[in-house]
């Protein structure tokens, strides 16, 4: 008999010998095989119901939680129409905190006449992947104005902020590279990087020098290395140094990408975003991403850089290939908005001043902004994710809408209230927030 069927009666006794180990154990246990298919039939059963899936389970354990403390959900509640610093929820006016129309563009005359213009022209679908059918002048001017604000060479206009990362990030990159990414970084840097096969690691919140080392130990591993970091980090609403992340970035042969969602349009005396802040060169950065959704009123994402990545990625990303172009209307939209920012720039100037106003009015009150740099986004940290919700709920009642952030969103010990400003608030009605949530704390 060879060595290689030797091996393989081998294996087929020690399968035979584990397989009858079960089932005796089985019979020991008074179960039989009877019960052990029975077992095995259950879980399968149980398997396929959408009801036993843990994250659904997790889900109702949450919300029955809340309910059995009398919390009313602050989640999905009904907007009646343009979401800036007030809102109508229910048929009653409040002061909003809850979205980011941060520059007060979205509902703005001309913004609403650009969409309005491009649905008489264009209708409100391109009906097609832009590559085959659903190119139209209104993307290129986007686009063309994205790229002239970042000082580089071309963008691209995504229909998702949540896919662009995903789409960018996932097909650039592969197995043999490495993404290392602060820890705070958004949902969809994740997916993309568990999409893409990459070896994924986090370095702790802002902590450059944890960065470098990281890329110190690791970097020779591997073929091609991104790092990713925000302009402006949403729960914190504080921003990294892009000027020390260049350095390192040049240092160490790596590819920087700063998803700018929530800081394009917010800092820098322009508003042109964490490298107007820095005084950093746009094409410095490698590939720049932004949403549409915050200060430029549509929906959607853009990715802007060399014209090697953008043109690469217009002919073979997935998530923009096959998907459907961009409405026109959308792309209208966005593209007023970053007119009238040029336009109105008093916009940013009176967000700058609000924000500062929020920030140091809530400090002066005792309350815990963590590292909130005072611009936009700023969170009143409470500590406790009952406490969160219970002071969400009673401000509601009051006619204030701010939503609270809690476990597992963020640690335990870290919930809290997140206000995003919009430069349309006034000092009377932060100030009517603040006094009013230092009662109910």
């Amino acid at each position: 008999m060879s060595s290689q069927k030797l091996s393989q009666n081998i294996k087929d006794k020690l399968i035979q010998k584990t397989l009858q180990h079960k089932l005796k154990k089985a019979e020991n246990s008074g179960n039989g095989i009877a019960s052990l298919l029975k077992s095995t039939t259950s879980k399968q059963a149980k398997a396929n119901r959408f009801d036993q899936h843990p994250g659904y389970q997790q889900m109702q354990i949450i919300k029955n939680g809340a309910a059995s403390l009398g919390i009313e959900s602050p989640f999905f509640r009904t907007h009646e129409g343009v979401a800036g610093a007030t809102s109508v929820i229910n048929g009653k006016e409040v002061i909003n905190y809850a979205s980011y129309n941060y520059l007060g563009l979205s509902g703005h005359p001309k913004v609403n006449q650009a969409a309005v213009d491009a649905i008489e022209q264009y209708g409100t679908s391109v009906s097609a992947s832009r590559i085959v059918s659903g190119e139209r002048p209104i993307h290129q001017a986007l686009e063309a104005k994205l790229a002239h604000m970042y000082e580089v060479d071309d963008a691209l206009a995504f229909v998702s902020g949540h896919a662009t990362n995903v789409t960018t990030i996932g097909y650039l990159f592969g197995a043999k590279d490495l993404i290392i990414h602060d820890e705070y970084i958004h949902n969809s840097s994740i997916v993309g990087a568990q999409l893409s096969g990459a070896k994924r690691l986090s370095f702790p919140h802002n902590d450059l020098d944890a960065l470098e080392a990281l890329l110190a130990e690791k970097r020779h591993q591997f073929e091609r290395v991104l790092i990713v970091v925000e302009g402006l980090y949403s729960m914190d609403g504080d921003h990294p140094d892009l000027a020390r992340l260049v350095e390192i970035k040049q240092q160490h042969y790596a590819f920087l990408m700063v998803d700018e969602a929530h800081s394009f349009g917010i800092l820098g005396d322009s508003g042109k975003g964490l490298r107007e802040l820095y005084q950093v060169a746009g094409k410095d950065v490698d590939i720049w991403m932004g949403t549409l959704s915050k200060t430029m009123s549509g929906c959607g994402g853009y990715i802007a850089g060399e014209s090697a990545l953008i043109e690469h990625l217009r002919y073979m990303a997935p998530g923009f290939l096959y998907s459907v172009g961009m409405p026109a209307p959308i792309a209208a939209a966005a593209l007023a908005s970053l007119e009238v920012m040029e336009q109105e720039p008093e916009r940013i100037h009176q967000l700058m001043h609000i924000s500062k106003y929020f920030l140091d009015t809530a400090k002066s009150l005792g309350f815990n902004t963590g590292e909130s740099t005072g611009i936009a986004v700023i969170p009143i940290i409470l500590g406790s994710s009952v406490t969160a919700a219970k002071a969400s709920a009673a401000l509601f009642e009051k006619g204030i809408n701010v939503q609270p952030i809690l476990y597992p969103a963020v640690p335990e010990q870290s919930a809290r209230l997140r206000f995003f400003l919009s430069c349309e608030h006034t000092e009377a009605q932060v100030r009517e927030t603040l006094v009013l949530l230092k009662t109910l704390i």
